[in-house]
């Protein structure tokens, strides 16, 4: 398998060990005999991801405690829209 660079805005390629590690959990997260797709949302599963991940990034980039993280939707034409909304 050839690893190419893909420097286009958007998704970016991810390190071959990653890919790897979402093959393998992709028909069996955890476990659950479900993918990361078929979870809910609100599942102990998916809570936990979301917390490490939330905590992996403040470690990451130095976030204080007081500042929350949030993983929205949308990319960067809806960041732009909600600038306004922010100030309503």
């Amino acid at each position: 398998m050839k690893q190419v660079n893909n420097f286009n805005a958007g998704p970016a390629t991810l390190p071959l060990e990653v890919m790897l590690q979402i093959q393998d959990e992709l028909l069996d997260l955890q476990g659950t005999s479900l993918s990361i797709l078929e979870i809910s949302h609100r599942s102990k599963e998916y809570e936990n991801i979301n917390g490490e991940t939330q905590q992996l990034l403040k470690d990451l980039l130095n976030i204080p405690t007081d500042y929350k993280v949030l993983f929205l939707q949308g990319g960067a034409s809806t960041q732009f829209a909600m600038v306004p909304m922010n100030f309503l």
